[in-house]
């Protein structure tokens, strides 16, 4: 380790990545920290029997923006993995995003006017005209029917509240399609980087020193003053010790388990949408990569509440979180030498395309490089 670093970049996940290597590409030296003990963050992968298993639930690629596609390409080959996710309920299996697959199991139907008629028949029985919570606003969009099997459940065990304790403004609008198209995404570009994303964020890390099983407020009072500059990727109330309060999360659990056969659920994502069934999906990770092995590795994901010390995963952007958020904000300003970043830093969840669009504008402003040029 050096005496001093023109930048120290706390966290090594994919915003940390993006801006290590382009620092590093103007000469500038950066010493990332993590206090986990591998790189990648939450899009960690680590290889279990030549499967590639995502340890921090299912993560598939996806974007619209060209500068961001044609980064990520530079240092992994992404397959053509598309993700069509199945819901169980009770005993019926349905396709999603809800389409016209969707429609024809749940109600018999064939073409887009007999599926739009009961869906509106529906909305229309709701009567909602103002939806004051997120039932009232999700029976507005789908109607009873798709709203109490694919909706509910999911969404009260997700979030730990009923439906109609939530706020409307969760589900601005829900993907309805007419067409007999399974594709989750809209987006033009979808994938998985073949081998992993732990590997695509060691390439883009590259030579950079990396510190693991490291914590930010004890490796900066063993070496104040080690950077000129912190990029810092960790939650902004820790940062400044909670002393205004901590901000909320969802947090997630995870079990995984290996089973003795080569195809378990025939599928990459199934989720369970039944409130009584505790967990949110199960992943067959070996299908996000079109694996042969004889052997499957299978996570059920439980939403979980957060307590702090627990791993933040779903900012709870609520009013009373996004005020004491701005408080945070303020007092970030003043810190002149730190940036704060990515999804923690800026207490706001990312896809992951976003997080590195996020991330360019970070690279834009402190190195005056425009990757998107």
């Amino acid at each position: 380790m050096q005496s001093h670093y023109d930048y120290l970049i706390v966290g090594a996940g994919i915003t940390s990545a993006v801006f290590a290597h382009e620092a590093s590409k103007v000469g500038k030296s950066c010493l990332v920290i993590d206090r986990r003990s591998h790189v990648a963050g939450n899009i960690y992968t680590e290889e279990v029997e030549g499967i590639n298993v995502h340890k921090y639930g299912a993560h598939i690629f996806h974007t619209s923006l060209r500068p961001v596609w044609e980064y990520v390409n530079r240092f992994a080959e992404f397959n053509n993995y598309v993700n069509s996710p199945m819901a169980v309920y009770k005993d019926e299996l349905y396709n999603m995003p809800f389409n016209m697959n969707t429609f024809s199991k749940m109600w018999g139907v064939r073409t887009p006017a007999e599926a739009r008629d009961i869906i509106e028949e529906q909305k229309a029985a709701c009567a909602v005209h103002e939806p004051k919570n997120l039932e009232e606003q999700a029976l507005s969009l789908v109607g009873r029917d798709v709203y109490e099997k694919l909706v509910k459940g999911y969404t009260e065990k997700q979030w730990g509240r009923d439906c109609a304790e939530l706020p409307a403004s969760i589900i601005k609008r829900l993907p309805v399609r007419f067409i007999y198209d399974n594709n989750y995404f809209n987006d033009r570009w979808q994938g998985i980087p073949i081998g992993g994303y732990t590997a695509m964020v060691e390439r883009m890390l590259g030579d950079t020193e990396v510190l693991l099983d490291t914590e930010y407020r004890d490796f900066i009072a063993e070496h104040p003053g080690i950077a000129d500059r912190v990029i810092y990727c960790g939650p902004i109330d820790e940062y400044f010790d909670y002393r205004l309060g901590a901000l909320e999360y969802r947090s997630l659990r995870f079990e995984s388990e290996r089973v003795e056969c080569d195809n378990w659920q025939g599928n990459a994502v199934v989720n369970y949408t039944e409130r009584e069934v505790p967990y949110t999906r199960i992943i067959e990770h070996k299908h996000f990569e079109f694996g042969t092995q004889p052997v499957s590795i299978i996570t059920r994901e439980y939403p979980a509440t957060w307590e702090r010390g627990d791993e933040p995963y779903y900012p709870i952007n609520d009013e009373r979180n996004g005020a004491l958020y701005a408080e945070y904000a303020k007092l970030a300003e003043q810190e002149g030498n730190v940036v704060f970043a990515g999804r923690l830093g800026g207490y706001k969840y990312y896809d992951m395309d976003k997080a590195i669009d996020a991330a360019f504008d970070v690279v834009k402003a402190e190195l005056e490089v425009d990757l998107r040029a």
